[in-house]
């Protein structure tokens, strides 16, 4: 006797991570976000409740999906045997190469969402999640370059060298995004020198390695 076919009708069970996909394919097959959350969840198999798990709105999603990028890079770095004994410099380094590797894996929609509408200053904000994560991982890391015993002075120490890590996160962010050389090379380099000058800034002596920078600089804006 042939055993009966049981069909089901309940919807797939869709996790974070498969949310998130189907939302940036949605982003670059269309050029636009989805117009509404109900009419994206029945077009792709699940349950309206089934993203509000996860997300508030559309807008909170691409503000996760760059935390997103930070977390894995993290994550990425943390399995690495010599990660831990990196100074606090070498550990920004190393987060920067990772984080952007990833970033270069998505590019086409990392472009798409920070490009959206021709608003930069707008589209900006989808990293304001993503700072917060930066600027308390940049704190953690990175050590003070005067002891100073005076609780203010020293808080305003802190916050300086966290927020200058953060504006440098952001120089590069915006030199990969321009950067046409293959493979990102020149992101790279650009890494690498800037943060060396801002460690000699800080640490040790600038003059060198910040002249070494602006001649870096000014070469891929005006010669290139």
């Amino acid at each position: 006797m042939a055993t009966k076919k049981i069909i089901t009708t309940e919807p797939l069970q869709f996790n974070k991570a498969d949310i998130i996909e189907r939302y940036t394919d949605y982003c670059l097959m269309h050029g636009h976000k989805p117009a509404t959350v109900y009419k994206f969840a029945k077009e792709n198999g699940f349950e309206e409740a089934d993203f509000y798990k996860y997300f508030a709105s559309f807008d909170s999603l691409e503000r996760f999906f760059f935390v997103e990028m930070f977390n894995h890079a993290l994550e990425t770095l943390e399995q690495s045997p010599t990660y831990n004994d990196f100074t606090g410099v070498d550990k920004l380094s190393a987060f920067y190469f990772t984080f952007f590797e990833i970033a270069t894996a998505n590019r086409s929609y990392v472009l798409y969402s920070l490009e959206e509408g021709g608003s930069p200053g707008k589209n900006l904000l989808k990293l304001k999640e993503l700072r917060k994560e930066f600027t308390v991982y940049a704190q953690a890391i990175l050590d003070k370059p005067f002891d100073i015993p005076n609780q203010r002075a020293d808080k305003f120490q802190g916050d300086a060298l966290r927020e200058a890590a953060w504006l440098q996160y952001l120089s590069i962010f915006k030199f990969w995004i321009k950067d046409t050389s293959p493979g990102f090379e020149k992101t790279d380099i650009f890494i690498e020198k800037s943060v060396k000058a801002s460690a000699d800034l800080v640490y040790n002596s600038p003059l060198k390695s910040l002249f070494d920078l602006g001649k870096f600089i000014y070469k891929e804006k005006f010669t290139a």
